[in-house]
């Protein structure tokens, strides 16, 4: 924006500037970010803060690509760590780990300092770097694929309404056969199970599941095992109350999620941002309102998220937002316009901070109008300042120390004392490697689980049908044998007769025995049949 340098022209105009000014002077601990732009000029007296409790209301930072949300992420999770406030940062294009490293002083940076009344000072924040199961550099982080459930699996599947009901059933079985879900290997064993022809009959006992649809699934999760998802399926599964931790001097530690390896995934690394968010709301405690957040968790590029989301989805997303406030957890959405974000999400978020938005095309347009009727009454014509903001200039209205919303103030933010760029790729490693918890995540672990299960029991089932198979063949060749050996002695020759026999058939013989009736006769027969003579 321009500026008016004439000090009598400021001072008239200060009186509706004072009036926006006083809905940010609030008395307990607050965030700075910068200071109040009124009619061209930027006014360092007037500052535009955030409270601290009133960070985990949720908030917004949108705008045009370029305009400043990465470096205003940069900036508030500078301000939380200060405070002893863990922060999570989703690192998707790799220019957010210079948190780690004190910032670089040059002119323009002393001159945005001095233009809004803000004392720089080259500081790191204490920072630990994650990968999505170490592909990239980073402490892996993986889940297990019952933790990551059903509802967000059909969302990187990208599964129809139907596909991702009968996905739940495939889960409700495993889980009622005592089949553990680990990997990828294991869900797509148990669906292929079910689709076998030892499996198909307990399909019928889970909920008409077809094996069209089975099918379907496993191709699905083919593709998706191709595509080198399976890294982020496994053992040990990352446990999210590592986010929470300070450190030695109090800080909060700034959790960065290195995401540059896997970008051309969007949905992947997306929907595995909402199962760190939906684990932490499973695993944290009811703790109401408190002084300062337990955790602000930073979700950049949000439209992914919501892209394509079946309602289920939705309303799990709704539903954590709504619910996790109450657990301490502040959630930030990243993205382009509040028109990515659902509205049912959107009304969940309290602190907007809004960059510039282009209107270049006639869609442009009308998402500008929409952003405008997203924003409380305000002193400014918003649809233009909107469209002549600066880098590193945007439309803030926040949450009270009472609840209520302050004033649309446009402001010109502070410069971040970290480093605003990537550290060198060394130093993140020796970063990465020196962590305590990178002995505890980085080596995967495979145990037993239902791949291992199935495959012994099909193995088994195998043996034991190929078992029975031999021993029916031995039966049936023994059969066979017996018909054989019968066959044979039928088709035998009849040995030659021996001498008695030759006699006895003669007819000779037959003509003596019946014309012989003496007693000689009768013995010389006798004695040809081997009977016992008879005495005297």
């Amino acid at each position: 924006m321009s500026e008016s340098t004439d000090p009598a022209a400021v001072a008239e105009q200060t009186g509706p500037a004072d009036k926006i000014a006083a809905g940010y002077a609030f008395t307990g601990p607050a965030l700075e970010l910068g200071a109040l732009l009124w009619d061209g000029s930027c006014l360092p007296g007037h500052q535009v803060r955030i409270p601290l409790p009133m960070l985990n209301r949720h908030g917004l930072v949108a705008g045009a690509t370029g305009t400043g949300k990465t470096k205003t992420l940069q900036l508030i999770a500078e301000q939380l760590s200060a405070a002893g406030v863990p922060v999570f940062l989703a690192d998707i294009k790799g220019d957010v780990s210079g948190i780690s490293a004190p910032g670089a002083p040059n002119e323009k940076v002393a001159e945005r300092a001095n233009g809004v009344a803000q004392r720089w000072e080259a500081t790191g924040y204490p920072t630990e770097f994650y990968s999505l199961g170490g592909i990239g550099p980073g402490i892996p982080v993986r889940s297990t694929v019952t933790s990551f459930g059903p509802v967000l699996m059909s969302k990187v599947l990208q599964l129809n309404q139907t596909q991702e009901q009968s996905l739940g059933l495939i889960f409700h079985y495993a889980d009622t056969k005592g089949l553990e879900l680990i990997d990828l290997k294991d869900l797509r064993a148990v669906v292929a199970f079910l689709v076998s022809d030892q499996g198909k009959p307990e399909l019928k006992g889970i909920g008409g599941l077809s094996t069209v649809t089975a099918g379907v699934i496993l191709r699905a999760l083919t593709a998706f095992e191709q595509q080198g998802a399976a890294e982020f399926f496994g053992e040990p599964e990352f446990d999210t109350g590592e986010f929470l931790r300070t450190a030695a001097d109090g800080r909060g530690t700034v959790s960065v999620l290195e995401l540059p390896a896997v970008q051309d995934k969007p949905q992947l690394f997306s929907t595995f941002l909402m199962w760190l968010l939906a684990d932490l709301f499973n695993d944290l405690p009811e703790v109401g309102d408190l002084e300062q957040p337990k955790l602000v968790f930073f979700f950049d590029e949000a439209h992914l998220l919501f892209h394509g989301a079946s309602k289920a989805f939705l309303d799990s997303i709704t539903q954590t937002v709504r619910l996790i406030r109450s657990k301490g957890v502040g959630v930030f959405f990243v993205t382009q316009t509040p028109k990515d974000v659902p509205g049912d999400v959107l009304a969940q978020l309290g602190n907007r901070v809004q960059h510039a938005l282009r209107a270049f095309t006639p869609d442009d347009a009308k998402a500008l109008k929409a952003t405008v009727k997203t924003f409380p009454h305000s002193a400014y014509d918003l649809e233009e300042l909107l469209t002549q903001l600066g880098t590193g200039e945007a439309v803030v209205t926040v949450l009270s120390e009472n609840g209520a919303p302050t004033p649309v103030a446009a402001t010109r933010l502070r410069a971040p004392q970290s480093l605003m760029g990537p550290i060198a790729p060394a130093a993140l490693d020796q970063a990465v490697r020196s962590s305590p918890l990178w002995s505890r995540y980085a080596e995967p672990v495979d145990r037993e689980s239902a791949y291992e299960k199935i495959s012994a029991e099909q193995a088994a089932a195998e043996a034991a049908a190929e078992a029975a198979a031999a021993a029916a063949e031995a039966q049936k060749q023994a059969e066979e044998a017996e018909k054989q050996a019968a066959r044979t002695a039928r088709s035998a020759p009849r040995p030659d007769p021996s001498l008695a026999e030759q006699v006895v058939g003669s007819g000779l013989f037959r003509s003596l025995a019946r014309s012989i009736g003496t007693q000689l006769g009768r013995e010389i027969s006798r004695s040809v049949f081997g009977t016992a003579r008879r005495r005297r």
